[in-house]
């Protein structure tokens, strides 16, 4: 018999999923999307993500198989981590021999808000076989310190 237990948070995280590709994906849709002042940000596909929390930072995972480094923008603006690029699949054309691609091709963009605990200008990332790692560290807690009142 197998046992299988049921996370609520599944579902809260599939709506989030969804939210998320609505307004970040689909920016001619009631005017919804992201807007750079210029330029609309569309995407084809979103590569898929990993967040965790570790004491001193925090460190997100994508996968972007086929993707060179070169081909990745990461940028932080008033607490928003923005992750774009785009994958080139080459050679698909049918006299290769492809009868059939399911791997996405074009540009992707997701968006993260992050805490105001974090230290922006430490931002690191890289890329090896096809996973990014954005390492974002926490700012060090401000250490209490007492104040000498003067007379």
């Amino acid at each position: 018999m197998k046992l299988t237990t049921h996370n609520p948070w599944n579902s809260l995280n599939r709506l989030h999923s969804d939210l998320d590709y609505l307004f970040n994906y689909w920016p001619n849709i009631s005017g919804f999307g992201h807007d750079d002042s210029s330029t609309h940000v569309m995407s084809s596909w979103a590569p898929s993500i990993d967040l965790k929390e570790e004491e001193d930072r925090y460190v997100l995972e994508a996968d972007v198989p086929s993707v060179e480094s070169k081909d990745i923008d990461i940028t932080m603006e008033d607490g928003v981590l923005t992750i774009q690029g785009e994958r080139n699949l080459h050679n698909m054309e049918e006299d290769k021999g492809y009868r059939r691609t399911e791997r996405m091709q074009g540009k992707f963009y997701r968006r993260f808000s992050l805490p105001n605990t974090v230290d922006g200008d430490g931002i690191e990332a890289k890329s090896n076989n096809g996973v990014l790692e954005v390492i974002i560290p926490k700012q060090e807690k401000a250490k209490p310190r007492r104040i000498t009142v003067s007379s």
